[in-house]
């Protein structure tokens, strides 16, 4: 069901589960976000996503793989964030979560909005901690996955990646 939030510049967002239908504005959404944003999310250059990264990003069981996107009110179907978690095969109760927010709606708040909802999501089906990789001096990352806990563990691998745990309020 979606969910109307108003950001501290005050735009209106809208949350709401992905879709399949999402697979043309999610591909879209990829070519708005600067180089920086993206090699934030993916650690990587990434100009495109083939059709089975498509699928397997907007075609999710709401369980396991569970994603939040976020649009514009004034502007229905123009995603502007996507926060999304895949529960870990061998450890039931944790996930992999990651957030990306369009660059112009970033510092805004949105994150941590969308942040919080993907935790109640997660825990609304059995997660306990999220786990996230990222830039060693991705602070923005950081601070967002400290606003979920009281416990923020920063494990870094020296090559410039780490990785965040966090465990989540039941």
């Amino acid at each position: 069901m979606p969910v109307q939030h108003l950001l501290t510049d005050g735009t209106a967002v809208v949350l709401r589960p992905i879709a399949p239908g999402d697979k043309d504005e999610l591909q879209a959404g990829l070519h708005r976000l600067s180089p920086e944003a993206v090699h934030r999310r993916f650690l990587a250059p990434k100009v495109s996503f083939s059709k089975a990264e498509l699928r397997y990003l907007t075609e999710v069981d709401g369980h396991d793989h569970a994603a939040i996107v976020v649009e514009l009110a004034d502007r229905p179907g123009t995603i502007v964030a996507v926060g999304r978690y895949v529960r870990l095969p061998d450890e039931p109760d944790v996930a992999e979560a990651a957030i990306v927010v369009a660059d112009p709606l970033q510092r805004n708040g949105l994150g941590t909005i969308l942040a919080k909802a993907l935790a109640a999501e997660a825990v609304r089906h059995d997660v306990r901690r999220f786990t996230a990789t990222m830039q060693g001096d991705n602070r923005a990352a950081q601070r967002l996955m400290a606003r979920l806990t009281d416990q923020l563990e920063l494990h870094y691998d020296g090559a410039g990646a780490g990785e965040a745990r966090t465990e989540l309020a039941a």
